[in-house]
């Protein structure tokens, strides 16, 4: 069973260092409509993304470390993680009351949206890797977002250019089978 598609899911890797290029808006719009094509129970469409490029990444880790009640050189440690992609895509769940939606399904939506994403970004060229931390929902980091109520951040896709050779031809093996049952 071969098709783009699967091809393009098997070479997927995350990308833990990147270069300096990324992509400006209008590809990321273009990919975020392919991407937003997800399941998507009732269409809330609960799901948005806030790019941080610039100084906006330095308050980001700047509210990181704030947040995580660091100073010194803890903190500015802390505080340059941002700084590790030219162009941050925060992933923010927009969940609303819904009598038949839940939440946590809102949320997963916007994770699919999210992972999707990732997936045609890699696909396009683009280095990608999906982190978090503790200090992903803290007040402090939600604030410097600008979050409303019934928003949450569920991480950040850093995205950049692709270093040559960095990339292997393909990962470890997900093992499938051993995830995988059927009831009687």
């Amino acid at each position: 069973m071969s098709s783009p598609v699967r091809e393009a899911m098997l070479a997927r890797r995350s990308s833990p260092k990147v270069a300096d290029a990324a992509p400006d808006d209008a590809e990321i719009v273009t990919l975020l409509e392919a991407a937003g094509r997800v399941a998507d129970h009732a269409s809330l469409r609960p799901w948005r993304f806030i790019a941080l490029r610039g100084d906006a990444r330095n308050r980001l880790g700047d509210a990181l470390a704030a947040a995580a009640g660091l100073d010194g050189e803890h903190g500015a440690r802390l505080a340059a993680k941002p700084l590790r992609a030219p162009l941050l895509l925060a992933i923010v769940a927009v969940t609303t009351p819904h009598f038949k939606v839940p939440a946590w399904e809102q949320e997963a939506v916007a994770a699919g949206v999210a992972h999707q994403l990732s997936l045609l970004l890699d696909d396009a060229g683009w280095g990608v890797m999906w982190r978090s931390g503790p200090h992903t929902r803290h007040p402090l980091v939600a604030e410097m977002h600008g979050l409303a109520d019934g928003e949450r951040l569920l991480g950040w896709l850093y995205v950049g250019g692709v270093h040559d050779g960095t990339r292997s031809d393909r990962g470890p093996e997900v093992g499938a089978a051993s995830r995988f049952s059927s009831l009687p």
